[in-house]
């Protein structure tokens, strides 16, 4: 497996992947919708399973002495540890922005989502949602991709809405608390967010397998 997830990091990856890897500092922009910065490094994703998908790299892959299984699980394994990557980057502003800047003028008469543990949440359920609908949709027949990003690209925009909205209704106005306001809320919130990270892509993981392996390539 691990020689597999660095034939995907060398030679199968779009260099867009490790660049939207920077848009984690969206968190940073006060005015923008932050959530949308998830979907950015989804689309660098994207771009490696088109790129992979031209050069036959599937067919490639299968060719070598490795389980049918493991080819699904490294394309996984590839791309947790880019979300993985976006998600600290992402972390790290958020962690700046309810501490040293919690007060900030900038940042508390946003309009939009304030970045902070709810937002971190949030992003989690999109990255989810990405490997859940998009890579397991891929896996249906490891050649077409379009239709299941599409439908990626409903889900995420859904939740982002979703995210700037929820918080302007008066009773859920602690959603978009300021520094370590309402902090067992928010921390719930982030909890909720890891376990759908995790139960989507485990969930997609183990599906996208036994599809793959009925796949006559």
């Amino acid at each position: 497996m691990t020689n597999l997830l660095k034939k995907e990091m060398k030679l199968a990856a779009s260099p867009l992947s490790y660049i939207f890897i920077a848009f984690g500092l969206m968190s940073f922009l006060p005015g923008y919708p932050i959530l949308v910065g998830s979907f950015f490094v989804c689309l660098g994703m994207f771009q490696s399973f088109q790129s992979a998908r031209e050069s036959n790299d599937i067919t490639y892959t299968a060719l070598l002495p490795v389980a049918k299984g493991d080819i699904v699980r490294g394309k996984y394994a590839f791309c947790i540890v880019i979300e993985l990557c976006f998600f600290v980057l992402t972390a790290i502003p958020v962690l700046i922005r309810m501490t040293v800047f919690s007060e900030a003028p900038v940042y508390r008469d946003n309009a939009l989502m304030n970045a902070n543990l709810v937002y971190l949440g949030f992003v989690l359920v999109i990255l989810g949602l990405f490997n859940l609908v998009f890579i397991g949709g891929f896996f249906k027949t490891a050649y077409k991709f379009a239709k299941p990003f599409i439908l990626f690209i409903i889900a995420a925009f859904l939740v982002v809405g979703v995210g700037e909205a929820l918080w302007h209704i008066p009773s859920l106005s602690a959603l978009n608390a300021f520094g370590f306001t309402h902090i067992a809320l928010q921390a719930g919130v982030f909890a909720a967010g890891i376990a759908v990270f995790v139960l989507f892509t485990a969930f997609s993981m183990r599906r996208a397998v036994k599809n793959f392996e009925r796949i006559d390539l």
